[in-house]
């Protein structure tokens, strides 16, 4: 190479297209919003509205209060439900304090709850695949505890009660998981119950899905991939998994380009980057900066699907008709 060609830059940017924003988040947060622009402060919502730091702390500096509890809720107060559904009982417990609720609950996950008391109506036991102590697991087998059993993985198939051999079965699932481990769980609990049914469609949603079809092209030719998204966010803790099992050598979830390590991009001539459905897309532009400060400046956006759903806001919170 002469010394007056320009060097050639190598390093570059895979960036996994869906990402971020699905349209049940787009929907949980405006009605935060909405609801602190029409009621004022103080809008208590219980749990986290998604799992997102940033957008939770966003959300309570505009004056939002977060509680886990509803009996944390002054009586009469307006409550907002998370994204991830609650059961009956808290339903209830919202109702024994005159709270004036605003169900910001996923309409996918309200569809799972939908199913849960159809089949516990026709005398099923539900066998619900998804991850113990998850807000959205609580909230779905809250709609028939007794009849629900929680399957955790494939090693829990194993612990199941013996059922009646013509007891009813069905298997449903947290919106959330990951699409080829939850079919390796399905496969083991069929050839342990011959009557097993599966559910009518799938339950887990469009945009976990998309975002690990898209997560696996980028991860097919990177050998790191970032995903931004929180600890506690289990659909973007899914898409470490799956960006692993695709064939990336490396993989890690940040909250903040801030929490990158540049030691991890020692060697690294193609990252592979995306976000979890409850993720900002700033937060992955400061990702991309990042990168681009270390020398990775050629960005090649990688679209595996087109997303055009959005979710009508809870009633109280849409515009009046004019």
């Amino acid at each position: 190479m002469s010394m007056t060609e320009p060097a050639r830059n190598d390093k570059k940017v895979l960036l996994a297209a869906p990402r971020g924003y699905c349209a049940g988040v787009d929907r949980a947060v405006e009605t935060v919003e909405k609801a602190l622009e029409k009621y004022g402060t103080p809008v208590y919502v219980r749990k986290e509205i998604v799992h997102n730091r940033y957008v939770v702390d966003t959300l309570a500096k505009r004056g939002a209060i977060f509680v886990n509890e509803t009996d944390e809720v002054p009586e009469g107060a307006h409550l907002v439900f998370s994204a991830h559904g609650v059961s009956p009982a808290v339903h209830e417990e919202a109702r024994a304090l005159s709270l004036q609720t605003l169900d910001a609950t996923c309409p996918l996950v309200t569809k799972v709850h939908n199913e849960v008391k159809r089949f516990a109506r026709d005398g099923y036991h539900i066998l619900l695949v998804g991850h113990e102590g998850h807000e959205e697991v609580e909230g779905t087998a809250g709609e028939a505890p007794e009849v629900t059993h929680l399957v955790d993985g494939v090693e829990s198939v194993a612990k199941l009660p013996e059922f009646l051999h013509d007891e009813k079965l069905v298997w449903l699932s947290q919106t959330t998981l990951s699409v080829d481990e939850t079919m390796v769980i399905v496969k083991e609990l069929h050839a342990r119950f011959a009557n097993l049914q599966d559910p009518p469609s799938d339950d887990i949603c469009y945009a976990t899905q998309n975002r690990q079809v898209a997560v696996k092209a980028v991860a097919q030719q990177a050998q790191l991939v970032i995903v931004v998204g929180s600890q506690n966010s289990s659909n973007s803790k899914r898409l470490v998994e799956v960006a692993l099992q695709a064939g990336a050598a490396h993989s890690y979830l940040v909250d903040y380009a801030n929490q990158i390590d540049p030691a991890w991009l020692e060697g690294v001539d193609t990252v592979g980057v995306t976000s979890g459905a409850s993720v900002p897309e700033i937060l992955v532009r400061e990702v991309i900066e990042f990168l681009a400060d270390h020398g990775f400046t050629d960005v090649e956006e990688v679209l595996t699907a087109a997303e055009k759903i959005t979710f009508a806001l809870p009633r109280d919170l849409r515009p009046a008709r004019t």
